[in-house]
């Protein structure tokens, strides 16, 4: 009796990179040592504008196995990075992975188990679930006050977006959206920015998706050390953008 090989899933790692010249390295071997069986890895590295000695770092590793890399010309935010990389991306799913190294790059196995098993189409790796709970960044130095009003922040902005869509989800802001490559079909992003992130979990929960939450571990890095997010500009972004997408698609 012949028994069916089970299908190896592909999963596609869109890394948007801008001054990762520290960190991008590290995260990319973490990133292709994270063991995964039965999966194949598709790593898709999107730089524009870097101005540390980044895009060189990264061309070290042209030609190497199951990376695509990709240098756009001009100024671009995270925003239009991802929405270039999807557009590159041949995975049965497509997961997201900063190069600052504050999220834990062996998290994305875990986190694709649902939708292999499937159970979901659509995941999000909360950072404030799980045995820590709620993980408050704890910036050091100068960067102390920052830590606390960006943590006010995102307790504003996590409940003013559950409140606009009628759900009860922890971190919506999350780096760790993971899906599968269908569910993008007829969905067109168009932020630029941070704010992008937001955008994305409006438009596949608009469009059906009920996103399962799962704990990551998650290390904050302060401004010292290379963290671009800004308090005012990016969290007036947010709440326009929640705002916006609830009426418009």
């Amino acid at each position: 009796m012949l028994v069916a090989r089970k299908r190896r899933v592909k999963l596609s790692i869109i890394m948007p990179v801008y001054n990762e010249a520290a960190t991008f390295d590290e995260c990319l071997r973490r990133l292709r040592a994270a063991p995964m069986p039965g999966v194949d890895k598709e790593i898709i590295v999107v730089e524009a504008s870097s101005t540390d000695g980044t895009p060189a770092i990264i061309d070290k590793h042209k030609g190497e196995k199951s990376i695509k890399i990709f240098h756009l010309k001009g100024y671009c935010g995270k925003g239009t990075k991802l929405q270039f990389g999807f557009k590159k991306a041949t995975g049965d799913i497509i997961t997201i992975q900063d190069a600052d190294l504050e999220y834990d790059p062996t998290d994305h196995y875990r986190l694709i188990q649902p939708i292999i098993k499937g159970e979901t189409s659509f995941v999000l790796g909360s950072r404030h679930l799980g045995k820590k709970s709620w993980q408050f960044r704890r910036f050091q130095g100068r960067d102390k006050l920052y830590a606390y009003i960006i943590n006010f922040g995102t307790i504003f902005l996590d409940g003013f977006f559950n409140l606009m869509y009628g759900v009860r989800l922890t971190d919506p802001q999350t780096m760790y959206k993971v899906f599968k490559r269908s569910c993008l079909k007829g969905i067109r992003f168009k932020e630029d920015g941070f704010h992008m992130d937001y955008e994305m979990v409006i438009k596949l929960i608009k469009k059906g998706y009920k996103p399962l939450e799962m704990p990551v571990k998650f290390k904050s890095r302060g401004y010292s050390e290379g963290k671009k997010v800004t308090i005012i500009k990016t969290g007036t972004l947010d709440v326009l953008t929640i705002i916006k997408y609830r009426f418009v698609n």
